[in-house]
Parts: C-alpha cells; structure tokens; sequence
C-alpha cells in the first residue's frame, strides 16, 4: 500500500480550494442548486461502488458517470452557459489586466457613458416613459446589435430619451451601448424562462435577465407601468434602486477592467 505523503496533502488541499472556488462561483452565478446535485451524485456513487462496493449499482453509476457530462450540458445549458461567463468575468482577472491593458492618450474614461444613462433613466421614470438599455462588458454583443437598427451615434442622454418616446418606432426594442456609441436600437434580446421572476415583472424585465444571463452585460430597465428602475447584471435583477443608487452601480461596473 503506498504511503501518505505530501503530495497527497498538497493534492487534498487543492482539490478542497478547487471545490470551494467553483461553489462561490456557482453561488454568485445562480446556479448553485447545479453543484450540490452533481456533489450529492458524486458522494452516492463512491459510497455505493466504493465503500459497501454494490456492484449492479456501482456498475449502473459508472455508466452514467460516463456520459453525465454531456447530459448536464444539455439539460442545463442556460445555466453551465452563466456559470462560464461569470468564471471569465474580468473582474476575476483584474492582476492580469494591470499588467496588460495601457491607458491610451485620448481614449475616453470607462465611466464615460454613466451618467447620460442616469440622466436619461431619471427623466424617463418620472414620466412612466418604459426603456431597456443593455451595455456591453467583455463579450461582444453583435449577433444583438444586428436585430435592430444601426445608430452609431455618441452617448447623449437626449437622444436616449427620444429612442424611447412612447410614439418613436424603436421605443419597444432594446438600446445597445458599446465601445462609448450608442450602436444600436430596436434590438431583440433573448427572454428569461426562469420561474422565480415575480409576475409584476413583463417583457422588458425578462429580456434584461435573460441578456444578463446569457452574457456579462448590463441591462437597465425603466418601467413603463411604476416608473421604477431596475438594473441585471451576472443573472441577477435587482429592482426599484434611485438614481444616485444606479449612479454607484454602473460606476463600479464601468471601473471594471476590460480583458
């Protein structure tokens, strides 16, 4: 039998930190429920092939073990999908990015962009006037951008403003902001199915979940039926915030280093 040595501490404590990592991950990217299935499969199968080593059922487990993998894929793809996006996030990898990114002459502040959205999401709670603004982060958003109509135009809270007036034909789309441009209006995004999204919450709420799921964008919503503001980010809403609160929010999103 060979002997308990260093290696097998070092590897122990490893596999714990790794485990760990991956469910506060899960834990912050929703799909924590995912982990603690997959932990308690695991615990079963070695207790039972291991352990009291039942061979029909240990047998059974192995082969599933096999492709459980690719079942997990498929069944929960949305969620795995999530958990990727949020493991890639830059703000995981912030010592990389100081030691890569270099600040150009003339390049515009990150936070650019913040405060004609505030501006603009402030002007339109108060008169009801619905909105649903989504800026992209890390990963590119083009397949979106090319469901609507093509601005390219600089980031102006006027302009926001009359995108979404109730008689405008792109009022009922989603508005894309990437790169310090409005790029696009009118935009489809994908839709939440996730059955915990409170009824009050229509359309516009659900395609903000659903494109802060799918990616790492922000989304920012104004209810057409309360006014209220709303903002997703990394598979999460989080409603009725003032706008000095989304003012904080979209800053400390905005001083994220980019990968």
């Amino acid at each position: 039998m060979p002997a308990f040595g260093i290696k097998d501490i070092i590897d122990i404590i490893l596999v714990a930190l790794l485990l760990y990592y991956i469910y506060r991950l899960m834990k912050e990217s929703g799909t924590i429920n995912i982990f603690y299935g997959v932990m308690a499969f695991i615990v079963v199968w070695i207790v039972a092939s291991e352990i009291f080593a039942m061979r029909l059922i240990g047998t059974i487990l192995d082969k599933f073990m096999s492709i459980g993998l690719l079942i997990l894929v498929i069944l929960f793809q949305d969620q795995i999908k999530r958990f990727l996006v949020e493991l890639g996030s830059h703000h995981r990898w912030q010592f990389l990015a100081k030691i890569f990114h270099h600040h150009k002459d003339g390049e515009l502040p990150h936070t650019a962009w913040v405060m004609p959205v505030v501006y603009a999401c402030m002007n339109m709670s108060k008169t009801k006037t619905g909105a649903l603004i989504v800026i992209e982060q890390s990963i590119p958003l083009d397949n979106y951008e090319k469901t609507g109509d093509i601005i390219n135009a600089s980031i102006n809270s006027r302009l926001i403003e009359n995108i979404f007036f109730k008689n405008s034909p792109l009022h009922d789309g989603a508005l894309i902001i990437a790169h310090g441009r409005l790029v696009s209006a009118g935009c489809i995004l994908p839709v939440s199915h996730d059955t915990d999204v409170p009824r009050y919450m229509g359309l516009r709420h659900r395609s903000a979940l659903g494109i802060a799921q799918a990616t790492d964008a922000v989304a920012v919503v104004v209810s057409e039926e309360t006014g209220n503001i709303s903002i997703a980010h990394r598979g999460r809403i989080t409603t009725r915030l003032t706008s000095t609160e989304l003012e904080h929010r979209l800053n400390a999103i905005a001083m994220m280093p980019k990968k």
